[in-house]
């Protein structure tokens, strides 16, 4: 029977506890929109319950037959005898909710975007000189009237014209241009940088992720900066270690195999090393280590992106070779000695002495 995980956003997921339980699950909702219908599903360790109502005003919940073939009930008995909903806590704690990554920083970051809308409005209207006209009147026209050629009146000119023929004629005696320099936005910029900082050392982001704050720098330099990093990435394995431990368990209880179920609740989730090395640093690691007499297994799961599928490859090989050596094979160990020509035998064979003058 083929096994599907999925993963669920945590607003349309809940998971609820046995009160005095942290770790046993009472029950679990997931619900999900498709098109004009919603749709929830109720986990709890005996049974299933799938509904489904129209988003109209007034829709009612009533079982699910969307999706479902003709004739299956909405509600089925739980297999698997425990909730199959695992939640992946970011930072619990032993009271109150976990804790989000984001939580912490967003009040700076809705400064940033404040600061940056300023910035932006400013750029608009300060950003260039502006000029004005002192001393004058606003430029005006006359209104004459068609049929007697008269004056009756007149009304201020649109000063688009001006701006676009970049033309004006200053009639009035004493009249002149005043010009107002530009505004200095430097000042938000600073204000922002600042704050971006400030997220960077709450979120422990290295300054070479930040764009030109890495100049220069030692590659001793560079691990340290992203030391916080890891360490935050390695605390991160610690809290979702259990839950994926538990969804592996729920896997192999799917599968019927009740004995790997049992093995995997004591086991440990191995994770990968967060931190980023060369090629050139893990082959000398793995050397140092070979010769204090780590085995190879060992060593071959330490080497990034090798799969265990890998490993066994290799273990396979490795016997094949070592049982051509103990059947006489040894150029299963020195390899195959090439082939020697005629012009290589004659090469070999002394010379006479007269051919030697």
């Amino acid at each position: 029977m083929a096994v599907e995980i999925t993963f669920q956003h945590a607003g349309s997921a809940i998971v609820e506890y046995v009160p005095g339980r942290r770790r046993l699950r009472k029950a679990g909702l997931m619900t999900w929109r498709d098109w004009d219908t919603e749709f929830a599903t109720l986990f709890t360790p005996t049974m299933v319950y799938r509904w489904q109502r129209p988003t109209r005003e007034g829709g009612r919940w009533t079982g699910r037959t969307a999706g479902l073939s003709r004739g299956e009930p909405s509600h089925i008995p739980n297999p698997l005898g425990v909730v199959p909903l695992v939640e992946l806590p970011n930072r619990s704690r032993l009271h109150g909710k976990p804790r989000s990554e984001i939580a912490t920083v967003l009040p700076l970051q809705d400064a940033v975007n404040t600061l940056w809308a300023h910035l932006m409005t400013a750029s608009d209207g300060l950003a260039l000189p502006a000029r004005a006209v002192l001393g004058m009147d606003r430029p005006v026209r006359e209104i004459v009237d068609p049929e007697s050629g008269e004056v009756v009146g007149e009304e201020d000119l649109p000063l688009d014209r001006f701006r676009s023929d970049r033309l004006l004629w200053l009639e009035k005696q004493g009249a002149q241009i005043a010009e107002f320099s530009a505004a200095d936005l430097e000042n938000y910029l600073k204000v922002i940088e600042v704050a971006v900082q400030h997220i960077a050392a709450q979120t422990r982001t290295p300054p070479s992720y930040l764009a030109g704050q890495l100049v220069n720098v030692s590659p001793d330099g560079f691990a340290a900066s992203e030391a916080g990093l890891i360490a935050k990435v390695s605390e991160m394995q610690r809290h979702f270690g259990s839950a994926l431990r538990e969804i592996t368990r729920l896997e192999a209880m799917a599968q019927g195999e009740t004995r790997r179920a049992e093995s995997l609740a004591l086991g440990s989730v191995v994770w990968r090393d967060p931190q980023f090395r060369s090629d050139a640093q893990y082959s000398d690691a793995l050397v140092k280590l070979k010769s204090i007499g780590v085995p190879d297994e060992a060593l071959w799961e330490r080497i990034p992106g090798v799969t265990p599928d890998e490993i066994e490859r290799w273990k396979q090989m490795r016997t094949d070779a070592a049982g051509a050596i103990l059947g006489g094979d040894m150029s299963g160990l020195f390899g195959v000695k090439p082939d020697r020509g005629e012009d290589d035998d004659q090469a070999d064979e002394p010379e006479d002495d007269e051919g030697a003058a």
